[in-house]
Parts: structure tokens; C-alpha cells; sequence
């Protein structure tokens, strides 16, 4: 059983103060009868759950978007650091890991979810989905750097990566849309052509774009609008 705003929000009708106002204004049936109470119980698999004349669908698949801050490690587990599910609460049972990894001290969007097939897709190098930082560096990122992007950096290991672009917005300042996800890539990159990142903060991934309203360490469910544009990547 599962409180009934509980379960609006986490299907993405509206945060957890918007679909108890849902609730108490007379929009949800339960069974054909109108409920009010918020905090009525409901089986979320056998009762027909209805808002405004739709048919709810209750999934076990869980997709939060974080604002990650500085200090959290993009894992499920570590022996030394606090991890990013520690700034989850509620999902504690759903078996939820981040898709893909932000470094410690990187700050901004990432996906949390228990739909392992979404993550592997999102993740494959086949799919060359975008990823979207904002950083602040120092060094100048001069005309051959973005020739060099653009046609593949090769990084201190060998390797070479996916051509990419930057985009300098002002001194010192810039984004950078990448295809890959290797460890430490963007400052690697950014080091590969003589400059040094000083901040980073991923603000879109692939047709998810964070919610500037979340403050450091806040998160919300996705609508879901934005769970349907991360499936069609699949």
C-alpha cells in the first residue's frame, strides 16, 4: 500500500505539494470514488487510480534528477566519502545507482534510476548522446583548441576522443558539448590544449536539462515528458 500523493508524484503528475492540491480540490478518484485525503492508501497495482480524467499507471521504475553538489562521490557505495544516494530519501528499498558519474568535486545534473536497460542505453558509446558542462578555466582556449576539438583531442593516455565543441562565453568562461563519459574527460581535455578547469558543472544530458530551481543536493522526479524524451534515446 502507498500514500496516495505519494504515489501521483511519483508517477509525475506534479510535485508532492502540487498533487495534494490536486487531491483535496475533488481531481482523483479511486475505485470511481472521489478522494480528498492525501494521505489515503492505496494498492498502486490493483486500484484504478484517476486525475482529471486520466488512468494512472503506477511503474516500480524510479527516475529522480539530482543537482549534485561538491564532495559527493557518483556511486552506491564508499567506504570514505559521502555518495549521492545519501541525498535521497524515501527510495531507500528501490535498489537506485546514478547513470554514469559526475567527479567529487563536479556539481550538477545527474540521473538517478532503478531502470538498468534506460542506463546501459544511455551510456553505450554507439548512441553518442550529448552531455552539456559549464566551466570556468584558466589558460586561453585559443583557435587551434577548437580545431583540436573538433577533430578529436588526444588525451595524456593515448586516447582519442569523439570530436567535440566548445563554446567560450566569456573570459575565462565556456561550455563544452561532449559524446563520452572517460574519467576525468573534460579536464583532460581541457589540459590536452594548455588550459586548466577551475569548475564543472554538467547542466544538460542528452534531452534532459537541469531544473535551475533545485538548489545543490535538491532533487525531484521526472515529469513524464522527460522520461519519454530519455526512452526515444534508446
Amino acid at each position: 500500500m502507498m500514500r496516495l500523493d505519494k504515489m501521483l508524484a511519483h508517477c509525475g503528475y506534479g510535485s508532492r505539494k502540487e498533487v495534494k492540491e490536486y487531491i483535496r480540490k475533488g481531481y482523483v478518484l479511486v475505485n470511481g470514488e472521489v478522494i480528498t485525503d492525501d494521505d489515503y492508501k492505496v494498492d498502486e497495482k490493483n486500484d484504478e487510480v484517476v486525475i482529471a480524467n486520466q488512468n494512472v499507471c503506477y511503474d516500480e521504475m524510479i527516475y529522480i534528477m539530482l543537482n549534485k553538489p561538491d564532495g559527493y562521490i557518483s556511486a552506491t557505495y564508499d567506504a570514505n566519502d559521502p555518495i549521492v544516494l545519501d541525498l535521497i530519501s524515501g527510495y531507500e528499498k528501490r535498489n537506485l545507482f546514478p547513470v554514469g558519474r559526475l567527479d567529487k568535486d563536479t556539481e550538477g545534473l545527474l540521473l538517478i534510476t532503478n531502470d538498468g536497460k534506460l542506463a546501459h542505453n544511455l551510456l553505450s558509446p554507439k548512441k553518442h548522446i550529448d552531455k552539456i558542462y559549464y566551466l570556468k578555466f584558466e589558460g586561453e582556449f585559443t583557435k587551434k583548441a577548437h580545431e583540436l576539438f573538433e577533430n578529436g583531442v588526444i588525451l595524456d593516455d593515448g586516447y582519442m576522443c569523439m570530436p567535440a565543441k566548445f563554446i567560450n562565453l566569456r573570459n575565462g568562461e565556456g561550455k563544452i558539448i561532449i559524446k563520452e563519459g572517460k574519467y576525468h574527460q573534460v579536464k583532460r581535455m581541457m589540459e590536452a590544449v594548455g588550459c586548466r578547469v577551475t569548475y564543472l558543472k554538467r547542466i544538460e544530458f542528452g534531452p534532459l536539462k537541469l531544473d535551475e530551481t533545485l538548489d545543490f543536493g535538491e532533487y525531484r522526479l521526472l515529469t513524464l515528458e522527460e522520461i519519454n524524451d530519455l526512452k526515444k534515446c534508446e
